[in-house]
């Protein structure tokens, strides 16, 4: 079954619990982005803010790290309450060791790549990671359109997940909506974070509801 993670950087913060609340019933995973106003072009929130809406929910966390030098602060994210802690290929000279430090601190592993960066940057970790983030816009804001050659990219990773003992999720993140959603599941994405989609629409759990029917 495809997961569904309504990514908070679309809700309203100013009644963020409340918006969790409404997305909280049908939700697998609650996506969380973390920018840093370097790696990408925007500053979001941190460890505090993760921590608060941990205390919110149960739905497990899914926090992606869109920061540089993310092995500084991994300790402070897993404290916070990520169930799954996300760093990009493109920041970590040493990816192999990020990855490990988060293994060993007890919670999943995953790596993301932007839409310009070749899989071959994960190639040999694939069997290491818990998820692998595939970026289909360029990350730093919310709302934009999906990029379309990212849906070959998740066909060529579904292939070379097939070929792996231990199968990392395929997450998916930028411009997810209804009217896309079934043809990123069907190129092989188990995972869907949509945001605008759902915290922007009149009713967030109806169309969560909504885009999990056009998966199903």
């Amino acid at each position: 079954m495809v997961k569904i993670a309504p990514s908070v950087l679309s809700a309203d913060f100013g009644i963020l619990a409340e918006e969790i609340a409404r997305v909280e019933p049908g939700a697998d995973l609650l996506h969380v982005d973390v920018m840093d106003g370097h790696f990408v072009p925007n500053l979001t929130i941190g460890p505090l803010v993760v921590e608060a809406i941990h205390k919110r929910t149960r739905v497990p966390l899914d926090v992606h790290l869109m920061i540089q030098n993310p092995e500084r602060y991994i300790g402070a994210f897993v404290q916070a309450g990520a169930a799954y802690l996300t760093v990009h290929a493109e920041v970590c000279p040493h990816l192999h060791r990020t990855v490990q430090q988060i293994r060993e601190a007890g919670i999943k592993a995953g790596v993301a790549l932007n839409p310009s960066t070749s899989l071959h940057a994960v190639e040999h970790i694939l069997d290491q990671v818990a998820l692998v983030l595939l970026m289909s816009v360029n990350p730093g804001f919310g709302g934009q359109t999906f990029i379309p050659f990212v849906l070959k990219k998740i066909e060529e990773l579904a292939r070379r997940r097939e070929r792996l003992e231990s199968k990392p999720e395929i997450e998916v993140d930028g411009g997810i909506k209804i009217e896309n959603c079934r043809a990123v599941a069907q190129a092989g994405a188990t995972i869907l974070v949509a945001g605008s989609a759902i915290f922007g629409a009149p009713d967030p759990r109806a169309a969560m509801l909504k885009m999990r029917e056009q998966v199903a």
